[in-house]
């Protein structure tokens, strides 16, 4: 009887310990469900209310490190390192999903490769589109912007998240978006996902040997700080068209999907050059 008790009571830790983990590490991901929040100017669900919508939102109003900022060349401080950050992409089965106010390519965490940022190995997990760029540059705005998330998951379930921000401008058709364009022409103003086949995020192109580095958040609900921004200095192009489709793809409220820009506070904004 005891050592069935016993079996009992670890089972029922585990379970437990289980429910923590999937609890806390889903704090820091960002909200998919549209209906929770919207980019609407002047809705009550839209960017200048994020913060009142839920307690556990409340980093979108009071955090002091939020996303996204104006990289200001005067406050930029140059720093020269060549080992400081790596990338180990490969080919993986993705998902291309409308997810409503934006379109995504999913991978399975750990099967698509990584970046080390200073020692730290943090997991490819999704990339999707803001249009326009939701950072700027010396205040100015481009066409669009690629966000790939990674993620390193940790003992307690929380996960670090590093963020590669990738910028365009209006030129030659980006090569990478040019193969998903089937794809989410399909599902223009349609929730749901398409089972792609394998997708090879090296082939999205970057280009360039400078990058911004800061602290920041989550650009969505739940505004999650404690985010790792690089941000690649050198703008790639996207063509009228594809900007347009990934605009008609989304749902009405979000045809701009970029949060405006928020306070930089005491933060440092560094570029680095590699060699």
């Amino acid at each position: 009887m005891k050592q069935q008790s016993s079996s009992i009571f670890i089972l029922g830790s585990i379970l437990i310990l289980l429910l923590f983990w999937q609890t806390t590490s889903v704090k820091a991901q960002e909200v998919e469900d549209e209906n929770e929040f919207d980019y609407a100017k002047g809705s009550e669900k839209g960017p200048e209310r994020w913060g009142e919508i839920k307690e556990e939102w409340a980093a979108c109003d009071h955090g002091e490190m939020q996303s996204p900022i104006d990289m200001v060349n005067r406050r930029v401080k140059i720093i020269r390192k060549s080992k400081e950050f790596v990338k180990n992409y490969k080919p993986s089965n993705a998902t291309v999903k409308n997810r409503g106010h934006d379109i995504s390519v999913q991978w399975t965490v750990g099967e698509a490769g990584s970046i080390k940022i200073n020692g730290t190995e943090y997991q490819l997990q999704q990339g999707h589109w803001h249009s326009p760029s939701e950072h700027s540059i010396n205040g100015r705005r481009y066409a669009m912007e690629l966000h790939l998330v990674h993620v390193s998951p940790q003992e307690n379930g929380e996960d670090k998240i590093a963020v590669i921000g990738v910028l365009y401008r209006i030129g030659r058709p980006d090569s990478f978006l040019s193969q998903l364009m089937r794809n989410i022409s399909d599902m223009i103003d349609k929730k749901e996902e398409r089972h792609f086949g394998v997708i090879d995020p090296r082939e999205i192109k970057m280009g360039g040997k400078r990058y911004y580095r800061y602290m920041g958040s989550l650009t969505v609900p739940p505004c999650t700080e404690g985010v790792v921004w690089t941000i690649n200095k050198k703008v790639m192009t996207v063509s009228r068209e594809q900007v347009k489709l990934l605009r008609e793809a989304v749902h009405d409220y979000a045809e701009e999907n970029a949060r405006p820009l928020q306070p930089l506070h005491d933060r440092e904004i560094y570029l680095y050059k590699r060699p």
